[in-house]
């Protein structure tokens, strides 16, 4: 490998990690915002998330230059593929706990005596640490942590099937409530396309690390 090519590398590696970082930090805080109903906090994610778009699209622009300067091969190019599809995965993310603070804050407002499944919590510290997980695999290469992510999936979906079914069940014991709920049912979706995303990406790092694709496979 060349000189430059690795510096290349180690500047898109230094970049994703701080791009999940700042993701990391907007699903932390849309929870807070959440949790604590705070409005103010949920309005000023929608800026944060400006600038991870925009890190995103650096980023993929940098991969792309990487590719046309250096057409690197094996290790570096599985890479660099890598480093393509986690960066929109990261996006995604953020988009969602953008969308998940606003549209919860906008609930609250009309109705503040609403009141969150307990699961809430759970299942979204739970969505927290996965990513927390993903991002330290990623810094240190490690493929058993990348396999545990993976398995993890099944009890993050199991966990916002039970969200989704107590607030369908308090759409039927409060009837008067029922338009605010059918609004709170994109928690547990959300959270879970969180938690899909996050798969994909420990899936994307397996491949990186052994070359070998697993997508389908669980």
């Amino acid at each position: 490998m060349s000189v430059h090519l690795f510096r290349e590398l180690e500047r898109l590696k230094t970049r994703i990690l701080a791009l999940g970082e700042a993701v990391d930090r907007q699903l932390q805080n849309a929870i807070t915002s959440i949790s604590v109903r705070d409005s103010t906090l949920a309005a000023e994610l929608a800026a944060h998330d400006d600038i991870i778009d925009g890190t995103e699209v650096d980023i993929e622009e940098e991969c792309l230059k990487v590719l046309a300067l250096y057409q690197p091969v094996a290790g570096d190019l599985r890479f660099i593929i890598t480093v393509l599809k986690i960066g929109n995965d990261l996006e995604r993310i953020g988009d969602i706990a953008v969308h998940l603070a606003i549209r919860c804050a906008t609930v609250f407002a009309r109705t503040p005596c609403l009141v969150i499944p307990d699961d809430f919590v759970i299942t979204a510290a739970h969505a927290s640490a996965l990513l927390q997980q993903y991002l330290h695999a990623l810094t240190t290469l490690d493929a058993e942590v990348a396999r545990t992510i993976c398995a993890t999936d099944v009890e993050i979906d199991r966990q916002c099937r039970r969200m989704f079914d107590t607030l369908k069940a308090s759409i039927t014991a409060q009837p008067a409530t029922a338009n605010d709920m059918l609004d709170l049912l994109i928690i547990p979706r959300h959270l879970e396309r969180i938690a899909d995303h996050i798969v994909n990406m420990a899936e994307d790092l397996l491949y990186m690390i052994e070359g070998r694709i697993v997508r389908h496979l669980r």
